[in-house]
């Protein structure tokens, strides 16, 4: 019942017609109640996690605090306080106190507990639905190193999302972007990776070059990004477990940049510059064979795999100013598809398939931006003095993008926002940063 009514309201949201609310009574099922265009948050309890052995009381609060803030984070949950709470659970296996729970308007109780043995945790959990008085699934367990306890937080977290929302989560995701130090006008940047919440800051490159546009592989161990340690633009791809690189399409005279991975992770298209002109092109990663894909006088670049693999989405500036087109993976004539006022770019094709987000410039202002793949329903979800460069999150519901306040001091920062325009968040993290890739889910 919950998982039903919560994936119709988020439906109705994003249609962008009437936002619809959850309201609880004392008595009866959750419904929905269509109301001024608020979503109210769904108010959740989560008692802290048990811990099932002594060792385990850090975890087991920490755990807990990780899912809670997932939870909340995304907009469409609210935390019931814990002081709040009439019952208290002092067991993972005690029956659900259904009406004490009822009396401080949980309609989601989300129970669990820790275990720790030597150097592994394992972490299970149950949801209910409070006012139905029913579980929401069967119990899970997760089991890892303590070393990865931020990850079976995540992996609970995505767990519950799911089952409420009907919706893939993304929470045990990471993301890959550019870490910047310095003044403005002479930054150091390096590459650096993150949990999908700023956690976890890991560096992959040093700041000895230029680096730009990272982009993650289908499978999340590699990364192709653009680095100017020669002087000129050319195309790299990572491992991320060895941190050994490579350059790609490295051929004298020209220049390649903006590359993006293709849904088989064994193609990447990008951009070539070359006697003055600039098309896309394929390289096959095992081969090394390249394919040119445009032929035109104008600037064709920043492309976009549809998710199975079949269109590519870019900017180009042959109508005279920088617009949207899509075209055939293979080559062949170009549709446009951006037609509202202003300059657009960027264009990442969503994973679901149904939206492409975008940068927009109009006015003097930056705006990220979604539409349909057909160039219909264009809807800018935000506007700043420079916002620029979305990425979306594995469920294609939560868009990450860069953006750089104004003045000598400006500096450029992470932030996130749903696909509805609500729940504009800042990335906590220390320094500046642009450019986020993500990764799909973790295996």
């Amino acid at each position: 019942m919950m998982r039903r009514l919560f994936f119709l309201c988020l439906a109705l949201a994003i249609a962008g017609a009437t936002t619809p609310a959850f309201q609880a009574r004392a008595q009866g099922p959750l419904r929905i109640v269509i109301d001024e265009g608020v979503i109210e948050p769904l108010p959740f309890a989560l008692p802290e996690f048990v811990a099932e052995t002594p060792a385990a009381a850090q975890y087991a609060r920490q755990i807990s605090q990780v899912i809670a803030a997932d939870l909340a984070g995304t907009g469409l949950f609210r935390e019931i306080p814990q002081e709040a709470f009439i019952a208290r659970v002092t067991s993972f296996s005690s029956p659900v106190q259904y009406a004490d729970w009822k009396a401080i308007n949980a309609q989601a109780l989300i129970t669990g507990a820790v275990a720790l043995s030597g150097d592994r945790l394992t972490v299970k959990f149950r949801l209910f639905d409070v006012f139905s008085e029913a579980p929401l699934g069967d119990g899970l367990q997760f089991g890892g190193s303590t070393a990865a306890w931020r990850r079976l937080a995540h992996k609970v977290a995505d767990q519950v999302y799911g089952r409420i929302t009907g919706e893939g989560g993304y929470f045990d995701s990471r993301v890959v972007f550019v870490a910047e130090t310095g003044p403005k006008n002479a930054r150091a940047k390096r590459l650096a990776i993150m949990d999908y919440d700023g956690a976890n800051v890991q560096y992959l490159t040093d700041s000895a070059s230029l680096v730009l546009a990272p982009r993650v592989s289908p499978t999340g161990d590699r990364v192709i990004y653009t680095s100017y340690e020669t002087g000129f633009p050319r195309i790299f791809l990572l491992d991320m477990a060895r941190l050994t690189r490579r350059a790609l399409d490295d051929q004298p005279g020209t220049m390649s940049f903006s590359p993006r991975f293709a849904p088989n992770g064994q193609t990447v298209v990008f951009s070539l510059s070359q006697g003055g002109n600039t098309d896309l092109y394929t390289l096959d990663l095992a081969s090394g064979r390249r394919e040119r894909l445009s032929s035109s006088p104008s600037i064709e670049t920043a492309p976009s795999y549809s998710p199975d693999g079949r269109q590519i989405v870019f900017e180009s500036d042959r109508s005279g100013t920088q617009q949207l087109y899509v075209m055939p993976a293979s080559g062949g004539a170009p549709k446009r598809i951006s037609y509202g006022q202003g300059r657009y770019g960027t264009p990442v094709w969503s994973p679901r398939g149904d939206l492409i987000a975008f940068t927009k410039q109009n006015n003097g202002r930056f705006h990220i931006g979604v539409m349909r793949t057909d160039g219909s329903e264009e809807r800018l979800l935000t506007a700043s003095f420079l916002d620029e460069g979305p990425t979306w999150a594995p469920n294609g519901r939560v868009i990450m993008f860069t953006r750089e306040t104004a003045g000598a001091g400006g500096a450029p920062a992470l932030f996130s926002v749903d696909i509805t325009g609500r729940n504009l968040r800042r990335v906590p993290l220390q320094g500046a940063a642009s450019d986020p890739a993500w990764s799909p889910l973790l295996p």
